[in-house]
């Protein structure tokens, strides 16, 4: 493989000398002229009345193109983790309170399909960089449109802005044996569009026992029956697997970050995950005022995880979808819009646990069915006055149920947890008090009880006595532009009030619990501005952006009691009290560009009790690069850059509240890449 890489580099070095340059994209957009999909408003991010990451394709583009946490971490109040190579965390206004692995407390759609599983577990590290082009991150409750959750909503979606006919091949290879192999195949037309994708990634990773190897296989399809009908589908197969290193003491990280937890090689600590997941989407113009987009989809995961403690087999079939109609009347410079619809899932999962011996399962310890199922019903009025006022409201109603059988013991009677919530609404108010400047204000409230890994976690003790948690968000905010739109600033504060919280404890083993603390007191302010260094694209530099993002998090329990232990006034664990991401991109008329980025973390409190803490920590990186059009309609792209620069240690993906102070995963020290992209449009 790599010598065809070599071969094909050369070749291609060769042709770039002769072939006429073209001014390379800029990849410094205006991020205020995006159209958001969220809360179906469809309208710009600076005159949507809601705190919004969204993400973009150059925003992806900045790094190295094989993974989405890099440009996340660069958006306020998100912060993803990365345990090993492969084993992802996604922190949303502290949402991994009751994550000790995987994405949880946050529902997650892809192309419109719920990616989120009816048991509220999220596998998004079986996606890979190349199943996105743009991330729309819903900050604080969602459930007025997205069902239950407290976290926050993710909207991913794989197609591109302009859809053309082409191939696409791209390699990479990097530092700890990192190798990450795409390619992308466009066919068809206008009217019968047919995408086919696969990715294979492998690495070694820095620690022991970090290899990793994910192959991800799409196939997706657009179908125009004809001027109001539309159908769709998305396929997608992943295969994952990822050593787990386990967590390492503070002695264990200052000495030896590469290090494992003791006998994680003998007994062959990993995760294996395979998914399929295939969705169909309708989307029906009913009128010129009405329309109706629905999707049903059916998914199967497979997970084998040989851990300390056991070895555990789950496999989880579900089904489900969702439909939402879109209402618009127009009169007298208003416009009303109504959105109303329902969202089900259904699952039946398998969870079994054995002894692990070496490995390999050995005497069973539990068995255990799941049946759980979800719906929500909601419906939202969004309003734009004439003054530039604009109001939305909406609520939804949201039951979920779980039901346990533990087949390993004989005559066990069925366990059963139904959790139902009132309507859970939000209420936005906005006014644009001069063309370029939106204020706005809202209140939403949230629901999520426990996920099935809550329910039944690690100890396999069945936990139905776990309560939902709720909470209200209070939040306001403004969006503005400025110097002829070369400046773009969003700042919003927000008080959140939880009950009920999930939070993640440990025994003795390490294995995990959860249980209920008793309120959070969240307040936050979160704030970016993107300035256009240069007006115009006359000179060598042809785009020129700084863009800074500030998260400030005063994050604090405010009554919480665990037996004779008040943990009332303590800094929620998982949450640093400031987090600062900057950067430049710079782009030239020949195509040769450059990323420079820098991160800032806040020391982290690593339990309950606040008396460990993180360090804080410093990043520096970049990519560079040179983009250029050769012969024909092939263009190339290639690149190098650095991560962890100045080779700072310090902890990705802690893990909270771990028994014999076991909260350390240490992340890559200095690591280098490089690659090459190949694009060919027909």
């Amino acid at each position: 493989m790599k010598n065809i890489v070599l071969l094909l580099l050369t070749v291609l070095t060769a042709m770039a000398t002769t072939a006429q340059q073209t001014p390379a994209t800029d990849t410094a957009g205006n991020l205020q002229s995006v159209t958001v999909k969220a809360y179906e408003q469809n309208r710009q991010l600076k005159e949507v009345s809601g705190a919004i990451n969204y993400i973009g394709k150059p925003q992806l583009e900045r790094f190295n193109n094989t993974s989405l946490l890099p440009a996340l971490n660069s958006t306020p109040g998100v912060h993803m983790e990365e345990r090993s190579p492969g084993s992802f965390r996604l922190n949303i206004r502290g949402s991994t309170l009751r994550s000790p692995f995987g994405v949880r407390n946050i529902k997650i759609y892809w192309n419109g399909i719920p990616f989120t599983d009816p048991g509220g577990n999220t596998y998004l590290n079986q996606l890979s960089y190349y199943n996105l082009n743009s991330i729309e991150v819903i900050k604080g409750p969602a459930g007025s449109l997205y069902g239950a959750g407290t976290g926050g909503a993710v909207l991913l979606n794989s197609q591109p802005d302009t859809w053309t006919r082409g191939v696409d091949v791209g390699y990479i290879h990097g530092s700890y044996n990192l190798n990450n192999l795409n390619a992308q195949v466009r066919v068809g037309g206008d009217d019968n569009r047919n995408s086919f994708g696969f990715t294979h990634q492998t690495s070694d990773g820095y620690r022991d026992h970090t290899n990793m190897r994910r192959d991800v296989a799409t196939w997706e399809t657009s179908l125009k029956i004809n001027d109001r009908q539309t159908l769709q589908a998305s396929v997608l197969y992943g295969d994952l697997f990822y050593q787990t290193p386990g967590g390492l003491t503070k002695t264990e990280f200052q000495n030896n970050p590469r290090g494992t937890r003791p006998n994680a090689d003998a007994l062959k600590a990993a995760i294996y995950q395979q998914t399929f997941l295939a969705g169909l989407s309708h989307q029906y113009r009913i009128s010129e005022q009405l329309d109706n987009q629905s999707v049903v989809y059916g998914a199967f995961s497979v997970i084998k995880n040989p851990t300390f403690r056991n070895y555990e087999k789950r496999t989880e079939p579900h089904f489900g979808g969702r439909t939402v109609f879109n209402w618009n009347q127009h009169w007298k410079g208003t416009h009303l819009k109504i959105s109303a619809g329902a969202e089900a899932q259904k699952g039946f999962f398998n969870t079994k646990t054995f002894q692990n011996k070496a490995g390999n399962p050995d005497s069973v310890l539990t068995d255990d069915d799941i049946n759980n199922w979800l719906y929500s019903v909601f419906a939202q009025a969004s309003l734009r006055l004439p003054g530039n006022w604009s109001l939305d409201a909406g609520a939804s109603f949201n039951q979920s149920s779980i039901t346990i059988t533990r087949l390993s013991v004989p005559s066990f009677v069925p366990v059963k947890r139904t959790y139902s919530n009132e309507w859970a609404p939000r209420v936005a108010l906005s006014k644009k008090l001069i063309p370029e400047l939106l204020v706005y204000a809202s209140v939403a409230k949230g629901f999520s009880p426990p996920t099935t890994q809550e329910v039944l976690p690690s100890t396999s003790v069945i936990s139905t006595g776990l309560n939902a948690e709720r909470g209200v968000s209070y939040e306001a905010g403004i969006k503005s532009s400025w110097l002829q739109q070369r400046l773009y600033v969003e700042v919003n504060v927000f008080d959140y009030r939880l009950r009920n919280a999930i939070v993640q404890r440990r025994d003795a083993s390490n294995a995990d619990y959860f249980v209920n603390a008793g309120s959070t007191k969240q307040f936050g302010i979160e704030s970016q501005a993107y300035y256009q260094l240069l007006p115009g694209r006359g000179g060598f530099v042809s785009a020129a952006r700084l863009w800074v993002s500030h998260t400030w998090s005063q994050f604090e329990y405010n009554d919480f009691k665990q037996g004779s232990t008040d943990f009332s006034g303590k800094q929620l664990p998982s949450v640093a009290p400031h987090v600062v991401a900057a950067g430049l991109d710079i782009t030239t008329r020949p195509g040769l560009y450059a990323n420079l980025t820098w991160y800032y973390n806040d020391p982290i409190a690593l339990n309950d009790a606040n008396t460990e803490i993180a360090s804080s920590y410093q990043l520096s990186g970049g990519r560079i690069g040179w983009r250029t059009r050769l012969a024909g309609g092939l263009a190339a792209d290639f690149f190098a850059g650095a991560d962890n620069l100045f080779d700072v240690r310090y902890s990705l993906g802690n893990d909270i509240n771990a028994a014999a102070g076991r909260y350390y995963n240490a992340a890559a020290a200095a690591n280098f890449y490089g690659g090459i992209i190949l694009k060919y449009v027909k």
